[in-house]
């Protein structure tokens, strides 16, 4: 594999040595304009985020959505199917972007018919099922389909449609393909015609490897053959991933299907590709279905049908989406005038790809050790080699992979957006990595789907990390992204790792300080950390809405002797024995401050009313302090006799929302958890007007209603009981979460290290306790012993151990000032060996509803140990 880090002491590539001497002018920006102008004028939304996506999806600028809703407002577009002057003005319209496109890969309606689709993808399946496939007669006698492993989940989605019709399918590496081309010439038939299909991506969105376009006229003309059968190939080339930063000449290059999707290009429309066809193989596609348009003529109570005559009015069943075509108009106009076409930004992009990687593949820990593992074909020689796509892994000192989800996770705490996994590309991803089909297997059984964050398997890797770059991309946003790697595996974002542009824009202060504010701005943020706590959540008689007060008659039967504000964060005295609970807290609201009681009641679904709010955004979003930190400043209080709940906030006067509603009266609403589709009903504008407010954006507060119970997924390897279904509120895993004050402590003991001169500490417990949003806290006797767990008794109460908590960003946040400081997470995953997990999460397995259940502080622990527990890592 290339990417192999330089050997140790080796200095990073000098900036310039990354320059192509061909194109100086890039690095100030695209024509008389600059990088800096382009961004602050058509994507003002970035300010500090560094989006390195756009193999995902690039972003589209201001001008075109400006352009395009100028045009929406100033003309009448009418469906194109009818005959009306405005149907008129959308046909031609519509006629006009196809020319448009075509001329855009260097073609014209004479060699290519162009097909509009929903995406790339559906014109893949449109391919699989037109395709003339010949399935009768001996195995020698049928059509074939292969298709290069490194290619996207779409494509090889199309053996089933083969499949269905009784054809072979055969995957061909690439090894195999540059093979058979140094071969040479295969056995060829002039007079068979049997027609077979090979698919192949121009460029790998796993590794951004550009595969020969070479391949394309050696395939048609039997040069070079990925089986070795007689008859006619054809070439499908999965053009989406490189037309997003190349241009791809039709009339150098004549595949004969080419799948495209417009956002990979634009950013804007989504929904829409294209199939742009060769006329050569338009009249051998078979049509089984037709719709809206399509028809000449047909009989609605006999077979007959004569389709239209055109490629595409044959295919485009149904209206096409014409407003978004007419989008396609601004969007061309908006790429040509921001850079000057397609040969600037394979340019500008490859640049920035190339500096990335050589300044990555050349950072190694004190021991020699490369800190990243780079999966790709090339040294990123060329752009004719290699697109702006850098895949890897992080390692630690001694070569271990760093799962892709903690990668994930660290960068959003830096702002950074970039994409992991296997990218719906498993054959790359198996190729790469090492992954066998007996381990996908494996995978699969263990609980990893695709898509998910189980990003190690018995220390294996499943997936990887990937970064990509569009033309608006800038030197800024390649060195913030090293800089973060820096910062996090060696310890320091010091300049002396990142070799600098050698440029005008790259050398001014303020372009310096935009990047070294966004990787510091964290870390100042721990140095001005409140020493007292005054929300209301640890130290609740400073405030006169405490537990004592609004529940007289369950504070009276506790049975701790212990003031719940006095050892609000800490670790009761050991009479109370070795397992005890110290703490108890609610969060009424999803995501706001937490309330501490001293003994609460237990319903079936957790703790009463834990977790039975939520704050939505203007979509009925679920708001979480990923999203908006400032929800951990929202106080609420309930008041079980009164039946109410206050909302406190500084600045803001209370206000009160009642805990039930008049079922008669209110109106649900339906909300999403988790992917759970739960029913809610809407609190009211009230508290939806106080809400706003203090949030600075719209939104309300929503209650889970009883009309529809949400039940708990079942864990891989985790049977509950026969008839017993546990119920959620709106919690995201299960009914409770525990945490051990010895787990706590032992971090606690991680992160104040870096405290040298020992004058402050910069993470008190009160501040790591609250971070970890736990219903119960309990002391314990070792740090992460409740891992090993598999039921529980609390008092009089018995529980399953679900397995342990995968922790978020979420614990980055410090809960009595919404400030993030990123040093949380990192520690916590130097510290459980790159597992971010703590606590562990429970469920009851038995409730007996005759009489009211309790948790209480001071209730005694009991746990029952896993069976063969081994040593916990």
């Amino acid at each position: 594999m290339a990417g192999e880090a330089a050997g140790p002491g080796a200095e990073p590539l000098a900036f310039p040595q990354c320059w192509d001497p061909s194109a100086p002018r890039l690095a100030r920006g695209y024509g008389q304009r600059s990088l800096r102008e382009l961004r602050e004028s058509e994507f003002g939304r970035l300010a500090e985020t560094i989006y390195l996506d756009h193999a995902g999806a690039t972003l589209f600028p201001q001008s075109q959505l400006t352009n395009f809703t100028k045009d929406l407002m100033e003309n009448v577009y009418g469906n194109p199917h009818s005959q009306s002057i405005s149907s008129k003005l959308t046909h031609d319209t519509v006629e006009q972007v196809r020319y448009r496109v075509l001329a855009h890969f260097h073609t014209t309606p004479e060699d290519y018919s162009m097909v509009f689709t929903s995406g790339s993808t559906a014109a893949l399946k449109l391919v699989a099922e037109a395709f003339p496939w010949v399935s009768r007669g001996p195995e020698n006698s049928k059509s074939q389909f292969c298709y290069l492993t490194d290619n996207h989940t779409s494509v090889v989605g199309m053996r089933k449609v083969a499949e269905a019709m009784d054809i072979t399918s055969t995957a061909v590496s690439p090894e195999d393909m540059r093979a058979a081309e140094e071969r040479g010439a295969v056995a060829c038939d002039p007079d068979c015609q049997l027609p077979h299909l090979f698919c192949y991506p121009a460029q790998s969105n796993f590794s951004g490897t550009r595969y020969p376009l070479s391949w394309i006229e050696q395939v048609k003309s039997g040069r070079l053959g990925p089986v070795d059968v007689p008859g006619k190939w054809f070439v499908l080339l999965d053009a989406a991933s490189y037309v997003s930063t190349s241009p791809l000449d039709l009339s150098a290059h004549q595949a004969d299907f080419v799948p495209i999707s417009f956002y990979k290009i634009f950013g804007f429309p989504t929904g829409l590709g294209a199939l742009l066809i060769n006329n050569r193989v338009a009249p051998l596609l078979r049509k089984s279905y037709f719709g809206g348009g399509t028809a000449a003529a047909y009989l609605a109570g006999e077979d007959f049908y004569v389709s239209r005559p055109s490629v595409a009015e044959r295919f485009e069943d149904g209206t096409i989406s014409y407003l978004d075509v007419i989008a396609l108009k601004h969007g061309f106009d908006a790429l040509e005038r921001l850079t000057g076409g397609m040969e600037n930004i394979a340019q500008h992009t490859f640049t920035l790809a190339r500096y990335t990687y050589a300044t990555l593949s050349s950072l190694r820990y004190s021991n020699g050790a490369p800190v990243v593992q780079i999966y790709s074909d090339s040294e990123f020689s060329s752009p004719e080699v290699q697109g702006p796509i850098i895949n890897f892994n992080v390692l630690d000192d001694s070569g271990n992979i760093i799962g892709y989800s903690e990668v994930d996770k660290m960068a959003s705490l830096y702002n950074i957006h970039l994409r992991t996994g296997c990218f719906c590309n498993t054959g790359a991803c198996q190729r790469h990595l090492g992954i066998s089909n007996e381990m996908v297997k494996k995978y699969f059984e263990a609980g990893h789907v695709c898509g998910d964050n189980i990003d190690l398997v018995d220390g294996q890797p499943t997936g990887s990390v990937r970064i990509s770059f569009g033309y608006m991309s800038t030197f800024e946003d390649a060195q913030a992204f090293l800089r973060f790697i820096i910062a996090t595996r060696l310890g320091s974002p010091g300049d002396q790792h990142v070799p600098q542009a050698s440029t005008e824009e790259a050398r001014t202060p303020s372009a310096e300080g935009k990047v070294q504010d966004m990787l510091t701005a964290a870390g100042r943020d721990c140095i001005s950390l409140q020493k007292g706590m005054d929300s209301g959540v640890w130290n609740n008689s400073s405030s006169t809405m405490n537990t004592m007060s609004l529940c007289p008659t369950l504070s009276k039967t506790t049975n701790t002797q212990q003031t719940p504000t006095e050892e609000a964060a800490g670790i009761l005295p050991g009479d109370l024995g070795p397992h005890s609970v110290t703490n108890l807290y609610l969060y009424p609201i999803k995501s706001c401050a937490a309330f501490e009681v001293t003994r609460w009641p237990v319903g079936n679904q957790g703790l009463l009313y834990d977790r039975s709010w939520m704050v939505v955004n203007h979509n009925g979003i679920c708001l979480s302090q990923k999203q908006e930190p400032r929800l951990c400043l929202i106080q609420p209080f309930i008041n079980l006799q009164q039946r109410i709940m206050v909302i406190k906030a500084k600045g803001m006067e209370p206000i009160e929302v009642p805990l039930e509603e008049d079922n008669e009266r209110i109106q649900i609403c339906q909300s999403r958890v988790c992917t759970d589709r739960v029913n809610t009903y809407d609190c009211g504008e009230k508290i939806s007007s106080w809400l706003s407010k203090f949030l600075g954006r719209p939104c309300h507060l929503i209650k889970q209603s009883s009309n529809l119970q949400r039940n708990a997924k079942k864990k891989q390897g985790k049977d509950q009981p026969v008839g017993i279904t546990a119920t959620l509120s709106l919690v995201n895993e299960a009914q409770y979460l525990l945490i051990n004050t010895s787990s706590i402590l032992e971090l606690h003991q991680h992160l104040n290290t870096s405290d040298e001169n020992g004058k402050e500490e910069l993470f008190p417990m009160k501040d790591l306790i609250s971070r970890f949003r736990a219903n119960i806290i309990m002391s314990g006797t070792k740090a992460f012993e409740e891992e090993k767990w598999d039921e529980v008794s609390i008092g009089p109460l018995h529980f399953q151990v679900m397995g342990p908590c995968h922790r978020c960003q979420m614990i980055c946040i410090n809960q009595q000032t919404g400030q993030l400081n990123q040093d949380v997470f990192q520690k916590l995953s130097e510290s459980r060996t790159r597992k971010v997990k703590f606590g562990v999460y429970l469920m009851h397995t038995s409730l007996d509803s005759s009489s009211p259940c309790f948790l209480s502080v001071g209730s005694q622990v009991v746990p029952v140990l896993k069976e063969n527990a081994g040593h916990h890592d």
